[in-house]
């Protein structure tokens, strides 16, 4: 498989989500951490894990290949566990969390993209999986 296997048609659209992505909890994540982590310590901890997922997953899928795929997969596995996760924990004890996440509420504040995202990145990558050239 190649990089451009990764990256045509919806698999562009799915780099292009991960870069925003990126970019927002980026930006988010670092700005907390530097101007306020004392008021929500777990939250902004949580933003800037969620960053990295972020970043590695719109590496690999620029890279491409067979390793960064199944690299990514797991990645996005990892991703909707977190998002679950961090989502339901929110909900069941909001005092935890004065601040909210990059993953709180499973993404309300962006849209409930982090919970849709590695949804559709696993299906992507399974099928760009199977439509890969064999050899």
């Amino acid at each position: 498989m190649t990089a451009e296997r990764l990256v045509k048609g919806p698999g562009m659209l799915l780099v292009w989500l991960y870069g925003v992505m990126s970019v927002g909890a980026v930006s988010r994540s670092a700005y907390q951490i530097a101007t306020e982590f004392d008021r929500a310590p777990l939250a902004y901890a949580l933003s800037a894990v969620a960053a990295v997922v972020y970043v590695f997953i719109t590496y690999t899928l620029v890279r491409g290949g067979e390793t960064a795929r199944r690299a990514a997969l797991a990645c996005c596995g990892a991703e909707l566990v977190g998002v679950l996760t961090v989502g339901t924990w929110t909900l069941v004890d909001p005092a935890a969390f004065p601040d909210s996440t990059v993953w709180s509420e499973f993404g309300y504040g962006y849209v409930f993209i982090p919970v849709l995202l590695p949804v559709t990145g696993i299906m992507w990558l399974r099928r760009a999986r199977r439509v890969a050239p064999a050899g």
